[in-house]
């Protein structure tokens, strides 16, 4: 886990609370700017891109899914995005990623949580990539959300295509179970085996059409990954 300092932006109208996050960023020995309203927020991050930016949902002026949103359709690179807000439920969480957030943080929530997750989505080394991933056949744009294999656009649905993104971005390596659990639903997750349909899912759309060999792979006692044979 990189411990390198990062330039983080964080968009909170609550100013206690947005003190309290900066402070705990910065005593971490990162660079932190704020704002305090949706328009402020998104002119701050356009015009110098952070490494993170720390995002409220419910913001004055522009909420924080249309900043989110307007960021991936104005960014030069990707930026990403931590959203901190009180909406728990689920389709609060998949409306989050599907305008384009990396990681949810649900209020209230532990200092020690909130710098481990921005440690972590500065150390995916996504600040600067380009917002194409091209792994073998299969062809991911951070920016829309859409996805291609063989150049045929695959059509999935919310969940299902979140999984594959989580999947490329650590490609080659393994996602546990755990971990695909916590980054869709966090503390939310279904009581059944909550990832069983969705991968079902996304194998149909990703893998059944084509008659090349699978790209989702399942690795016994662990999870799942991406893999592309030469």
């Amino acid at each position: 886990m990189s411990r390198l300092p990062l330039h983080i932006l964080v968009v909170e109208d609550h100013a206690p609370l947005r003190e309290q996050v900066a402070a705990a960023l910065r005593a971490a020995g990162h660079r932190v700017e704020e704002a305090a309203d949706g328009r402020l927020g998104l002119q701050q991050a356009v015009q110098d891109l952070p490494d993170v930016l720390v995002l409220d949902l419910g913001l004055p002026g522009l909420d924080g899914l249309r900043l989110c949103e307007r960021l991936r359709e104005q960014a030069a690179r990707h930026v990403p995005v931590l959203m901190l807000t009180a909406r728990d439920a689920l389709t609060d969480k998949l409306a989050g990623f599907e305008a384009g957030a990396d990681d949810y943080l649900v209020k209230p929530f532990a200092a020690e949580e909130l710098l481990a997750r921005v440690r972590a989505l500065g150390a995916r080394r996504l600040a600067g990539a380009q917002h194409c991933l091209q792994i073998g056949p299969l062809r991911l744009d951070r920016r829309s959300g859409e996805a291609w294999r063989d150049g045929q656009l695959l059509a999935l649905p919310p969940t299902p295509a979140a999984i594959l993104r989580l999947l490329a971005e650590a490609y080659p390596r393994a996602l546990t179970r755990s971990e695909l659990t916590h980054r869709l639903w966090a503390d939310e997750a279904p009581e059944s085996d909550p990832l069983r349909s969705h991968i079902h899912l996304l194998r149909q759309v990703l893998d059944r059409p084509f008659a090349a060999p699978p790209l989702l792979r399942t690795v016994h006692g662990l999870g799942f990954r991406l893999v592309v044979e030469a």
